[in-house]
């Protein structure tokens, strides 16, 4: 029975909720501030405090103990070289819980955990709460209507096999010729006059 156990459990096994807490952890300390449910991020906030602690005090002992933990060497320095030192004057409270509005999806209390002193990033965004437009009173959509044919003329019959083969028995090779050269002329003369 569980009688007195301390922590949530999250729905998942020992192995996979320490490595989750490793991961948050690692993005916090990465990014400085982080979205993510409300129960995670009052469970790592513990966790990333005694880091940015070991972090403060800077000795190799220390190093090496923050990084049997965090997943990234990168974080470590980050968090001996530039985090360390920023919260040296402080004797803990480096963490921020804001709550925020709840996942669209499940519903879920959403929280943004961040350093106190989060350097040269924005506040954090409130989202908006998304609601449905209220109902207007729609016109009725006029109907599509297609315009009237124009009087034209009645279209040729299209021409037969038969057609064609007289056409071309009926017309020399030479009696094309002239006939594209009076278009291309007619073309240019219209060029001349719109310049």
């Amino acid at each position: 029975m569980r009688h007195r156990l301390a922590g949530r459990h999250l729905g998942r096994d020992t192995a996979h909720r320490t490595s989750l807490y490793r991961n948050l952890v690692t993005d916090l300390l990465r990014y400085e501030r982080i979205t993510t449910t409300e129960a995670k991020a009052k469970e790592i906030r513990p966790m990333a405090e005694k880091l940015i602690t070991l972090g403060r005090r800077g000795d190799l002992h220390s190093r090496r103990q923050a990084m049997r933990f965090l997943f990234d060497v990168h974080v470590v320095k980050k968090v001996f070289d530039d985090i360390g030192p920023r919260m040296k004057d402080r004797p803990g409270g480096y963490l921020r819980i804001t709550g925020l509005e709840p996942r669209k999806g499940d519903g879920a209390r959403m929280a943004s955990i961040e350093l106190v002193d989060v350097v040269d990033a924005p506040p954090t965004p409130r989202p908006q709460r998304v609601t449905a437009a209220p109902k207007a009173a729609t016109a009725p959509v006029p109907a599509r209507s297609t315009p009237a044919p124009a009087a034209e003329a009645p279209p040729e019959p299209l021409p037969t096999a038969e057609d064609d083969a007289a056409a071309t028995a009926e017309a020399p090779a030479d009696a094309e010729a002239p006939a594209t050269a009076e278009v291309t002329s007619e073309a240019e003369g219209e060029d001349r006059e719109q310049d």
